[in-house]
C-alpha cells in the first residue's frame, strides 16, 4: 500500500480526488494504529538476505549445471509412477505432514495453536526463499530439458528450493518440540525437499541451498522473543494433546 495514502487524512485526500471520497474514507476506516502483536512478523523484512548466505547456483552452460541436470534427468527416470503421485500430492504441504514421524495425536483439530504457529513459521520461511528465487532467476530443470515437462507448472525460479527451504525450517522447528524424535522428523523435512528433483522442478543444488537457508532462517527464529514465547505456547499445547491421547 502506498504509504503516501495511508497518512493522508481522508478530508483532504476527499478534496484532492472528490470522486475518490467514498473510497477514501472505507479506506481509513479500514486501517488500524497499530498491527496487533501477532501479526508482527517473527523476522523483520529484509533481515535475511539469500544472496548473501548462499553461493549463486551453478552458471548456465558450465560443466556444473550440466552435471546438475544430468542428476536431475536419472532421479527422474528411476522414480516410479506411485512415487511421483507422492511428491506430486506434496505441493501444498503443512506442518502436519510429519504426522508419520510424530504421532497420530498429531493434527490440527487438536492443536489449533500448533497449526496457527507453524504455518506463520512456514510462511515467514516461503518469504524469504522467494527473495533468493527472485535474485537469482534460475530457471527450473523442466525449462532447460522438457521433457521433465509433467502436472500444473510452477511460475516461479528454481534457487533455492521454497520445499526444501519450508520443510526444514519444519522440521528443525518441530524438532525443538518433539527432541526425541528429531532424526525421524528431519528425514521427513529432507523428503519434502528432495522428492522435488523427482518431478523436474528442482535441482540437486537448489535442495542443499534451501537447507542451508532453513538453518539460518531457524537461528532467527529462535532470536526472536515472540517467536520463544509462542514456541513454549505449543510446547504446552503438544504436551497436553499427547497426555490425553495416552489416557485413551
Amino acid at each position: 500500500m502506498n504509504t503516501r495514502l495511508t497518512t493522508l487524512a481522508p478530508a483532504r485526500f476527499a478534496k484532492t480526488y472528490p470522486v475518490l471520497r467514498l473510497a477514501a474514507l472505507l479506506l481509513w476506516a479500514a486501517l488500524p494504529a497499530a498491527l496487533p502483536a501477532q501479526d508482527q512478523p517473527y523476522l523483520p523484512l529484509g533481515r535475511l538476505d539469500p544472496a548473501t548466505l548462499l553461493a549463486p547456483p551453478p552458471l548456465p552452460g558450465s560443466a556444473e549445471q550440466a552435471a546438475d541436470l544430468a542428476e536431475v534427468i536419472a532421479i527422474h527416470d528411476s522414480c516410479a509412477s506411485n512415487e511421483m503421485a507422492v511428491v506430486f500430492s506434496e505441493k501444498k504441504f503443512s506442518v502436519f505432514n510429519f504426522k508419520s514421524a510424530v504421532g497420530e495425536f498429531f493434527d490440527a483439530e487438536t492443536l489449533p495453536k500448533t497449526e496457527v504457529f507453524f504455518h506463520r513459521v512456514q510462511k515467514e520461511a516461503a518469504v524469504v526463499a522467494d527473495a533468493g528465487k527472485d535474485h537469482w532467476r534460475r530457471p527450473r530443470p523442466y525449462t532447460v530439458e522438457p521433457k521433465l515437462a509433467a502436472g500444473k507448472l510452477e511460475k516461479s525460479f528454481s534457487y533455492p528450493s521454497g520445499h526444501a527451504t519450508e520443510g526444514m525450517t519444519l522440521a528443525l522447528v518441530l524438532g525443538e518440540v518433539f527432541q526425541e524424535k528429531r532424526d525421524a522428523i528431519l528425514a521427513v523435512g529432507r523428503n519434502l525437499g528432495w522428492h522435488r528433483v523427482c518431478i523436474g522442478r528442482h535441482y540437486p543444488t537448489d535442495i542443499y541451498a534451501g537447507r542451508v537457508l532453513a538453518q539460518a532462517i531457524v537461528r532467527e527464529l529462535k532470536a526472536s522473543p515472540a517467536f520463544q514465547k509462542d514456541l513454549a505456547e505449543v510446547k504446552a499445547e503438544v504436551a497436553a494433546a499427547r497426555e490425553k491421547s495416552r489416557a485413551r
